[in-house]
């Protein structure tokens, strides 16, 4: 079985090292690290690990935080791959098919941002609805986003910003980034069910994907 650990960890030498090693002695082999963001003295990572089958995902948590100062955000199943850094070999390959390319952005976001789903959302006339979607995106009705056109990536927060009640089912994060500056107002939404939260660093990588993109596509 494969999971993503999600750690915050005080950057300094050796804590990684010391949190493989607990890991390691739980069973549990690493597949993969990656540095989501580092700020004010705070590392958060992500780690792809592996554990026997039969072992409960609870020993990762018990293992890493055994190391002073680290918490665990989340523990999710996953592939055991960590698609890191990848935003330019899918801009290459929507410029190389832009008929396809909504399509491609919406399949491809959430193996980048190791999401669930993505939706490429228009609000035109108080009415809102999608133009590409991915594979798992949530079925939902016609209505509204009334927060669209943003100015920036945000957050979405289901109390404050109104969205179909299956986006945010299952306790999922939300975040959108604008998508291009022509009319009608486009946004590039991801959810994460189960979370973690989006980071800010998260958030500039989204919005920067989707100024990309929107401007090969010429939105």
């Amino acid at each position: 079985m494969s999971f993503l650990l999600r750690v915050v960890l005080p950057d300094k030498p050796g804590i990684l090292g010391a949190v493989a090693t607990a890991l390691g002695d739980a069973g549990a082999d690493i597949l993969g690290v990656d540095v989501v963001e580092r700020s004010d003295g705070q590392a958060v990572d992500d780690l792809a690990v592996e554990l026997p089958s039969g072992r409960p995902p609870d020993v990762l948590i018990t293992a890493a935080e055994s190391v002073p100062g680290v918490q665990v955000e989340s523990v999710r199943p996953s592939s055991g791959r960590l698609d890191t850094h990848r935003e330019l070999e899918l801009v290459d390959a929507i410029a190389s098919d832009p008929a396809n390319g909504l399509a491609r952005l919406a399949e491809e976001v959430p193996r980048l941002f190791r999401a669930g789903w993505a939706i490429v959302a228009v609000r035109e006339e108080g009415r809102s609805y999608r133009v590409a979607d991915s594979s798992a995106a949530p079925e939902t009705r016609a209505g509204d986003l009334p927060w669209l056109p943003l100015d920036k990536a945000m957050v979405v927060d289901p109390e404050v910003h109104w969205v179909p009640e299956p986006w945010s089912a299952l306790d999922t994060e939300l975040a959108a980034a604008p998508f291009g500056t022509s009319l009608p107002a486009k946004a590039l939404v991801v959810g994460r069910p189960g979370g973690p939260a989006f980071r800010p660093s998260e958030l500039a990588r989204l919005a920067h994907l989707a100024g990309i993109v929107a401007t090969v596509l010429g939105s």
